[in-house]
């Protein structure tokens, strides 16, 4: 991690630079929302630590999404809006473009792969974009999505590798720190690196020396395996872990460029250990947070990031389950492994825009 003064400089001589971050907070500003910076003291109890909270599941579109999504379509021209947007999403990059170019008056197309969860698909067609869906087994979605931009000019929106969509995700680290003052640590939820690489350049430009750790499930272990070794290392076959949103093959060469640079550790978490945390967030906060949004607790809740003493932020970063598959789930026998924790359930969780040190 850099140390210093604040960064102005692009990592990696990419455009990605608290600059950009803080222009595209000027261009969300007052369409999406500022998710107010929440505490649970019964976790902070639990593994001695502060704990803030951002619940990206409170954002339009139910995840921290939709930042980049405007962002990035609020820069088309007049002829690109015209011809429309594509994107490729297992859900919520998807309904979070569906919903940007609903604003903004922009035909959408999303490829979806078969068996995406009904919640976020429901949300895309709600959202009045056209629903394309494919067999992950035998397609590629990038594929599918560039025929459908180069027959119909459609501008190709991806969910991660674009440093306007980058940026768009990293304002919320700029309203974290406005909101929580000096981190030592901050946990983020890893599947393409985008949300990492827009929280990292924030968090290096403002609180040097901050800690910035990613979390990916065992079974999608891509960018641990990236950063380990120093270069791109796909993840063989399909990943079968229930936080969908993080079933990425592989980081982006983009992305994977930057998180190098900031990112000091990524650690992984047990299917397990995800559904545990998703009940500790229901149960301790009364927030529904889907799998990919909770890893971040799981890995507090696991011991893979044990930051006793220390301030430490934590990205929860949507909460798009169906009713039916979140009971489900924290019935489960996963979602009891963890239950043997001393928490103590009378401690509320706190809400406030200014989060005290």
């Amino acid at each position: 991690m850099t140390s210093g003064t604040e960064l102005t400089t692009p990592v990696c001589g990419s455009p990605l630079t608290i600059e950009s971050v803080r222009a595209a907070a000027q261009r969300i500003n007052g369409i999406a929302h500022r998710t107010a910076a929440t505490t649970c003291p019964a976790l902070d109890e639990l593994i001695q630590a502060r704990v803030v909270l951002k619940p990206e599941q409170f954002q339009r579109s139910g995840s921290f999404k939709f930042r980049g999504a405007y962002n990035r379509l609020a820069q088309l021209t007049l002829t690109e809006r015209h011809a429309g947007v594509v994107a490729y999403s297992s859900g919520n990059h998807g309904a979070a473009v569906a919903l940007a170019a609903s604003l903004l008056g922009i035909p959408a197309t999303v490829v979806v792969p078969e068996g995406a969860a009904p919640p976020k698909v429901d949300a895309i067609e709600a959202f009045g974009a056209e629903v394309r869906t494919y067999d992950p087994t035998q397609e590629s979605r990038e594929r599918i999505a560039e025929h459908i931009a180069g027959a119909t000019g459609a501008v190709l929106v991806p969910p991660f590798e674009d440093y306007e969509v980058m940026a768009g995700q990293g304002t919320l680290a700029l309203e974290m720190v406005a909101d929580a003052g000096q981190l030592d640590m901050v946990i983020v939820p890893v599947g393409g690196g985008g949300l990492i690489a827009g929280v990292g350049t924030v968090i290096a430009a403002l609180l040097p020396g901050c800690r910035i750790v990613g979390v990916e499930p065992e079974a999608a272990d891509d960018t641990f395996r990236s950063l380990a070794s120093g270069r791109l290392e796909p993840c063989p076959g399909s990943p079968q872990t229930i936080a969908d949103g993080l079933r990425t093959l592989a980081p982006g060469a983009r992305t994977f460029a930057i998180n190098q640079r900031l990112v000091d550790e990524v650690v992984l978490v047990s299917d397990e250990a995800i559904v545990a945390a998703m009940r500790f967030c229901f149960e301790h906060m009364k927030f529904v947070v889907e799998a990919s949004g909770a890893v971040g607790v799981a890995a507090l809740l696991a011991g893979a990031i044990v930051p006793r003493g220390r301030r430490v932020g934590i990205v929860l970063s949507g909460g798009n389950v169906s009713a039916d598959q979140f009971a489900e789930l924290i019935n489960s026998p996963l979602g009891t492994a963890f239950q043997s924790l001393s928490v103590h359930p009378d401690h509320p969780p706190t809400r406030h825009e200014g989060v005290e040190s």
